[in-house]
């Protein structure tokens, strides 16, 4: 059958124009929120030299991950809260199903390799080092993308494929697999099978690696004094806390039939949107190493731009010019006041 749909109308979260309005302000403020938040991990994380472990290396790559995985729906759907029409074209649906899977289940891995970066900090401390090289933590980036990267090739290969004849009105604020296959022509049981095998099973093995990893460093206390067990608690709390937020939505949407339901466009901007937003505030809130470095980077910066608007010379710096100074004379020494 031949596909004569040549481009997709988007039904939004709502067709109410004053929520459609409300719309527009809540998500700019989150997605300002959220790009700046993640920005600032990432910019701390590369100029403290005290943050060069390796859960500071995944950590970064973590908020660039959320950057770009909320800016694939994002942008798009605060443009069509004012947007009579909300139309994408079949060749952007289909971009745009591509990276939200590329950079979806990149994040689902790259939570993943975290927890095993915590259960060799936590269990095997001696040899985290060396275990955990700089190579090493590489690798396991690079094998994140690449999973995420054939993990979406399949599901993109599996949809665009498929005939659509019309209608083309999608009950969703961005393309995905489930509406997209409900607006296909043709009986789309095996691909809605080989969706649950790919995007479903994913999440649901990720996910009780995840468990099981905690499981393990939970069990592991037990031969721990209470402040070290303190510091673990906290160390890996912040990655539970987003890994319950991440997960339970994704096995929510895709661990099911091929079905739709009302609620899944809120479902939908809690792992699109919501989660990334989150994600700075509850590892920056919890982690003092990183409070601590924000902090020193914002006084230095605040210290330069200071001493920039007073015309210092910052290449050479003569103390006695920066700082007033007067002389006081005690015999014959030259005694310097601040």
């Amino acid at each position: 059958m031949e596909n004569n749909v040549t481009e997709f109308i988007f039904m939004g979260l709502s067709q109410n124009e004053k929520v459609q309005q409300l719309c527009f302000f809540l998500f700019l403020f989150f997605y300002m929120i959220l790009m700046t938040g993640n920005f600032l991990i990432i910019m701390t994380i590369q100029r403290s030299s005290n943050l060069n472990s390796p859960m500071y290396f995944f950590l970064s790559f973590l908020s660039f991950v959320d950057i770009c995985y909320s800016s694939v729906t994002a942008p798009k759907l605060i443009i069509d809260s004012y947007a009579k029409v909300k139309s994408i074209s079949f060749v952007g649906c289909m971009a745009q199903l591509f990276f939200c899977h590329l950079f979806g289940c990149t994040e689902i891995f790259i939570l993943t390799v975290m927890a095993y970066d915590r259960y060799v900090a936590i269990c095997k401390p001696l040899r985290y080092m060396t275990i955990m090289d700089r190579k090493v933590c590489s690798i396991l980036v690079a094998t994140c993308w690449l999973g995420g990267f054939v993990h979406s090739f399949i599901q993109t290969i599996l949809t665009v494929q498929l005939p659509f004849c019309g209608p083309n009105l999608i009950d969703h604020y961005f393309c995905d697999v489930h509406p997209l296959l409900k607006l296909a022509c043709i009986d789309t049981k095996v691909v809605g099978l080989i969706v649950i095998a790919n995007s479903g099973m994913i999440s649901l093995s990720c996910f009780v690696i995840l468990v099981g990893s905690y499981i393990v460093i939970l069990l592991s206390f037990k031969t721990r004094s209470s402040e070290g067990r303190r510091k673990a608690l906290s160390t890996c709390a912040s990655h539970i806390i987003v890994v319950i937020l991440f997960f339970v939505p994704c096995l929510f949407i895709y661990l099911r039939p091929s079905t739709t339901f009302t609620e899944d466009k809120m479902v939908a901007v809690f792992y699109t949107i919501i989660t990334p937003m989150l994600n700075p505030l509850i590892y920056t809130l919890r982690n003092m190493e990183v409070k601590n470095a924000m902090k020193r980077l914002w006084m230095e910066k605040l210290v330069v731009r200071n001493k920039r608007g007073s015309g210092v010379n910052l290449n050479g710096i003569d103390i006695a010019s920066v700082v007033p100074v007067s002389k006081r004379i005690a015999g014959n020494k030259s005694v310097i006041i601040p």
